[in-house]
């Protein structure tokens, strides 16, 4: 794809996040969505491959559906009560609806099936858009109506998310399908918090953003697109491996390191609210994510003896990607230093 097609492309995709993050109507911010879904389904497609044409057929169809809930949750809403307003939403058919689009927008289960076999069937740049940048439009919309959405019914939601998302990966043998349901685990950690506390929302999406681009980039950059390929990786790229292996552990939550941040910071108000039972269940249940994060630290630092089919590569500062990951396997695990002044903020 030349080089004028992909500036076009991500130039929308910036346009039609920054069009709902800053939208107040239900018609522009489904504009914005429709916008950043026109944009990622070529990029989806790009290989010329039946998986990745697969994966942007399932995409299109799953995300159209997503988006004709979102507006008809604002149509109702605005039929009843006249306001347009995003922040108005208050006729609780319209709530019910609007949970739902954004659930699957999200690929908060039950409506989490697409997400594995889209991710699986994009190249790493398109997978790492599509758990990053293509999540901010729809977690933002989620952020902004929090006070009108059902407790219950997204409290159920996430626990199934955060269960499901650590069980059906522990088989997963793909890089990019175990990366999938890390993505709906985490997800469910952000919405189980979202209508008691939305800035640690935030928090936890900011730092998920910043280590699933590290390991996304890593990945691509050793081109390890499964656990054989990951436990061969560490003789091409040592530092690589390593770095890998720190930010896996960060992302599953393991103190010292900053993924533990949002994970102890939501429990701690969901036992501040009195919700110690659905605190204990998830923080049982991620462990389930431990053990798949656990195994992938392991692969990647295995370590073989050299032989002339598998030789270290050389390491060039002059690729900004080579520049750019070291830096951010550092901010992944070193941040939980900055917790006071994050509490403080909240």
């Amino acid at each position: 794809m030349a080089p004028l097609t992909n500036l076009i492309f991500a130039s929308s995709i910036l346009l039609g996040t920054m069009i709902t993050i800053t939208s107040s109507h239900w018609m522009t911010a489904w504009i914005g969505l429709e916008i950043n879904t026109l944009s990622i389904i070529p990029l989806i497609s790009k290989p010329h491959h039946p998986r990745a044409i697969e994966a942007a057929t399932k995409y299109f169809l799953v995300q159209a559906a997503a988006s004709a809930l979102l507006l008809f949750s604002g149509m109702t809403n605005a039929w009843y009560t006249g306001q347009w307003d995003i922040t108005q939403l208050s006729y609780p058919p319209s709530c019910l609806l609007l949970t739902a689009a954004i659930a699957i927008k999200l690929g908060l289960a039950p409506f989490h099936f697409w997400f594995p076999e889209v991710l699986q069937g994009s190249s790493f740049t398109t997978a790492l858009l599509l758990s990053t940048v293509m999540k901010l439009p729809p977690t933002t919309i989620l952020l902004i109506t929090s006070h009108s959405l059902n407790p219950t019914l997204l409290t159920l939601m996430s626990i199934t998310s955060i269960a499901l998302g650590g069980w059906m990966g522990l088989n997963q043998t793909q890089t990019r399908k175990i990366m999938a349901f890390s993505s709906i685990s985490h997800i469910g950690w952000m919405a189980i918090i979202i209508i008691h506390s939305p800035e640690l929302t935030l928090l936890a999406f900011y730092i998920y953003i910043l280590m699933t681009v590290s390991i996304f980039l890593t990945m691509s950059t050793t081109n390890t697109s499964s656990l054989p390929t990951l436990m061969t990786s560490w003789t091409k790229t040592p530092m690589l491996s390593t770095t890998l292996m720190l930010t896996l552990l960060s992302l599953a939550g393991l103190p010292p390191l900053t993924g533990f941040l949002p994970k102890w910071l939501i429990i701690q108000e969901l036992i501040k609210q009195e919700l110690t039972t659905t605190a204990t269940a998830i923080s049982l249940l991620s462990l389930l994510s431990l053990f798949f994060y656990l195994r992938l630290a392991y692969c990647s630092t295995i370590t073989l003896p050299p032989n002339p089919s598998n030789k270290m590569k050389q390491w060039s500062t002059k690729n900004p990607t080579n520049t750019l990951i070291p830096t951010l396997t550092s901010l992944s695990t070193s941040l939980l230093p900055l917790t006071p002044m994050m509490l403080a903020t909240t």
